[in-house]
């Protein structure tokens, strides 16, 4: 699976405009966020990374998310960023050995709770798919893995200043980890599981 297939998978949602508009004609179907999320990496260790110490340094990155409402309850949501930089520690100093680059893109279906006036909680669960670049740039011969594919599960709420403005609270966890190995030979040293948990506020804009 490539970046592309959320890409087109959004493309798809957005082909049911017309039928999803007809249902829910008295509103625009189309929400954006723009959050700052908190990424605390859980650095799951086996083998030699384990031995190692191995991990990725917490970081703070900038999401911004689009939502197309099928009906005012379910919608989709495309979770977007720009490659960012990871740094790897190792050692029981947490020495620096190297940073490679993250895309974090993920794709949700989500519920939105809206009997509540301007308190609007959601739900979701998806995919995410994280492409790794720069993935030799360490101090040591190894190497991580091009790409990882998880689940990823949502909780948060909205709170509507008026019809179009409102404030986001979210917190996502994803599945996510890479084998790393020698350049030299490709040996597996073992694997490092980062499933971040990431706490985010940010703002929505509902047209």
């Amino acid at each position: 699976m490539r970046i592309k297939s959320l890409v087109a998978a959004m493309a798809a949602v957005a082909s049911l405009a017309p039928i999803a508009a007809q249902a829910h004609a008295e509103e625009n179907p189309w929400m954006v966020r723009v959050r700052a999320v908190d990424v605390l990496y859980q650095n799951g260790q086996s083998g030699t990374v384990q031995d190692l110490n191995v991990k990725a340094k917490n970081q703070w990155i900038p999401e911004f998310d689009v939502s197309y409402f099928f009906t005012k309850n379910i919608a989709a949501e495309l979770v977007l960023t720009w490659p960012q930089q990871v740094n790897i520690t190792a050692g029981q100093g947490n020495t620096n050995i190297g940073k490679i680059t993250a895309l974090p893109p993920s794709l949700l279906a989500q519920y939105h709770f809206t009997d509540l006036g301007a308190f609007k909680p959601y739900v979701g669960a998806g995919i995410n798919y994280t492409i790794f670049g720069n993935r030799q740039n360490f101090s040591l011969p190894v190497q991580v893995e091009p790409s990882s594919l998880g689940f990823v599960g949502q909780v948060g709420m909205d709170y509507m200043l008026d019809k179009n403005w409102g404030l986001n609270v979210d917190v996502k966890y994803a599945t996510m980890a890479t084998n790393v190995q020698l350049v030299s030979t490709g040996a597996n040293l073992g694997k490092l599981t980062l499933n971040p948990w990431m706490p985010a506020v940010g703002v929505t804009y509902k047209f």
